[in-house]
């Protein structure tokens, strides 16, 4: 389940706010990835995007990975 790791990555994130910093510092897609991985959670890229619905919020994204995850 992607989803449910993407979703428990971005809860984690909006908890730990050293996480939460390091996910804002991501510009690229993959950085998010490593981070994701680093902190046990296995999605993929193309899982972040639609059909999917957004697990991230914009507060928690650089402004580049706003704009390419949350694009509507």
């Amino acid at each position: 389940m992607a989803i449910k790791d993407i979703k428990g990555f971005s809860d984690k994130a909006r908890a730990d706010a050293e996480l939460k910093t390091k996910l804002i510092a991501c510009q690229k897609v993959r950085e998010l990835l490593t981070l994701a991985q680093e902190n046990g959670f296995n999605f993929i890229e193309d899982e972040m995007y639609p059909p999917n619905e957004p697990q991230f919020t914009a507060d928690q994204l650089s402004e580049r990975l706003a704009k390419a995850l949350l694009r509507a």
